[in-house]
């Protein structure tokens, strides 16, 4: 008589989803705060309670094999359904518990560690919250975030957005050794005759210089010798006179009240709006992520 098979646990089916979506040891390790000897250990566990490979493994990449895919296609709903539903009953009880995963830039992250984490995590001990730096627009749903911190003008069509900190001011700025040397750019097309700061992307793109005034939108691909992917690097070049940036003014502020630099083609800089929070709307809003939303809009 054939012996009857030990159920999988639970968190050996979430060690082998985790490295399934991930399709790496490395990255699933990451995502679920657990070693990777610790998911090899459950994989191995699970395919032997099966008597099938699940994933082909090399040194570089994980693979699901035809009976991994399927299992994957199988346990996947229901194991996002009884993590919700734990997550819905652990609410109604008046706790707010999980891993709350965030994803944003540097100075997104810096803002909500300094204006909302301290009252979230004293309000709610039971979550972990993991924020990630991250300076590429990543797609949140497909890398495990919950939610991610952008520029208003950044966040997806398809995404619910909650505004998150004041409207952002970019500023052109230069020292005033540069300006005695150069006479003051009076509209943005005059920068093209200037030695300007250029900023990288994370895209890997050079950021062309946005500028309005009156309803007109003008953007400028700047030149340069020189180009830096920091605020704050462009900020000090433009101090040592190297040439103009173009900033957010939080990073220029002390330098401006100081004399260290002056503002240029000021007309041409309105704010726009700042930071927003964003995530999917079509997708279960777990109750970590509806706390700290609430915390926010108080703000």
């Amino acid at each position: 008589m054939k012996s009857p098979m030990k159920t999988p646990t639970f968190s050996d089916l979430k060690a082998f989803m985790a490295v399934a979506e991930q399709r790496s040891f490395r990255r699933a390790a990451d995502f679920s705060g657990v070693t990777r000897s610790t998911l090899s250990h459950a994989i191995r566990g699970l395919e032997a309670r099966l008597g099938v490979r699940l994933l082909h493994r090399t040194t570089r990449s994980v693979a699901l094999t035809e009976a991994g895919e399927e299992l994957l296609r199988r346990i996947s709903p229901h194991l996002t359904g009884l993590e919700q539903a734990l997550e819905d009953v652990a609410d109604t009880r008046g706790q707010v518990l999980g891993t709350l995963r965030i994803n944003g830039g540097q100075e997104a992250i810096q803002l909500l560690l300094q204006t909302i984490v301290p009252e979230y995590l004293a309000r709610y001990p039971g979550v972990s919250l993991d924020l990630v730096v991250d300076g590429r627009l990543v797609d949140i749903v497909a890398e495990g975030f919950d939610a991610g911190i952008r520029l208003a003008e950044d966040v997806p069509a398809d995404m619910v957005a909650v505004r998150f900190g004041g409207d952002v001011h970019f500023l052109a700025v230069a020292s005033p050794s540069y300006l005695a040397q150069h006479p003051a750019p009076t509209v943005p097309d005059d920068l093209t005759q200037h030695q300007c700061i250029r900023q990288r992307l994370p895209s890997g793109k050079r950021y062309r210089w946005e500028f309005s005034r009156h309803g007109q939108s003008i953007s400028v691909d700047v030149p340069g010798t020189l180009t830096l992917n920091s605020s704050p690097l462009m900020v000090c070049a433009a101090i040592q006179g190297l040439g103009i940036a173009y900033v957010p003014e939080v990073h220029a502020r002390s330098a401006l009240e100081d004399g260290r630099l002056v503002t240029v083609l000021e007309p041409w800089c309105p704010p726009i709006p700042g930071l927003c929070l964003w995530f999917p709307a079509n997708r279960h809003m777990p109750a970590s992520l509806r706390a700290l939303i609430d915390i926010i809009k108080q703000g």
